[in-house]
């Protein structure tokens, strides 16, 4: 078969996936930029009006601090999911049936859905009745779910509980690829565990944690189901993501042009952010000459 024909025959093939993507992520965008563009009178009946609702919510403190909380929130989580992460790795087992066990017992998190995770979590925190209530109770420590700065480590706490597996199965299978010769060589030459880590095992897995840090920043930037069951949004405002902002906008004040304008700035975000990622990736993975290009 030519190069032409086999790459006639992938485009072929990969017709399906292309027809699938258009119809469940172009097709609805192509409608939020349309709304965001229009104000909507009667639920059918849409006026024009240029870019004014960017400008109104580029310039909005709500929108500034829901994206703020938003941001601050990815950053949280990926200081404690990444380094808990690798740490857990490294202390996995390699092989055997109890590294088995362990791969099981990581994922089990990972499919849970989120709205279950919410009200497992909701419930843990109930006053006299949740099991994390009463364990921080005979700690001599208090829970109080009307405190933000709780409300966050419970949060953050729920989040690490939910998607630190994912992290830790990366990074175990990177570590895992990482051939034997690397740690003879190393412990020829005497090296220290730290040493191990730093000149060998973090070099080989930063492709790997720039997926991992990439995934979780995107899950983490978008979350709106387990804070609004755990805090609905509180107290006050303090857990107001701008997930929470985009629906209450375009979902329950019905307002299609502004949440359509949000949805768009809340889309170019994440697409930014990445697209920053995929060329660190794919920079870092064209320096190294054993690998093949993406």
């Amino acid at each position: 078969m030519t190069p032409a024909r086999r790459n006639l025959h992938s485009l072929f093939l990969l017709t399906p996936a292309a027809l699938v993507m258009a119809l469940c992520g172009v097709v609805p965008m192509a409608f939020v930029a349309y709304y965001s563009l229009h104000d909507t009178f009667g639920g059918n009946s849409f006026i024009w009006v240029g870019t004014t609702w960017f400008r109104q919510i580029l310039v909005s403190p709500d929108f500034h601090a829901a994206l703020l909380r938003s941001l601050g929130f990815s950053l949280l989580v990926l200081a404690v999911e990444m380094p808990l992460g690798i740490l857990v790795a490294l202390k996995m087992p390699a092989r055997g049936w109890l590294a088995s066990a362990f791969i099981i017992l990581f994922t089990i998190p990972l499919l849970t859905p989120t709205i279950v995770v919410g009200y497992l979590w909701a419930a843990m925190t109930l006053p006299k009745a949740g099991l994390l209530y009463e364990l921080l109770s005979l700690l001599g420590l208090g829970l109080d779910m009307n405190h933000p700065v709780v409300v966050w480590l419970v949060l953050i706490a729920m989040d690490a509980w939910h998607w630190t597996g994912l992290v830790v199965l990366l990074c175990y299978a990177g570590l895992r690829a990482i051939p034997d010769d690397y740690y003879r060589a190393a412990r020829i030459d005497g090296a220290s565990a730290w040493a191990v880590f730093r000149h060998i095992q973090l070099p080989k897995l930063r492709i790997v944690l720039l997926v991992a840090v990439l995934l979780r920043f995107m899950d983490s930037f978008i979350i709106y189901t387990e804070p609004y069951v755990v805090a609905r949004g509180g107290p006050g405002v303090s857990t107001t993501f701008l997930s929470r902002e985009l629906v209450q906008t375009a979902l329950v004040e019905f307002n299609l042009g502004e949440g359509g304008a949000m949805a768009v700035v809340y889309f170019l975000v994440v697409l930014c952010v990445s697209w920053a990622f995929f060329t660190l990736v794919v920079s870092k993975n064209s320096l190294d000459p054993k690998r093949a290009p993406l």
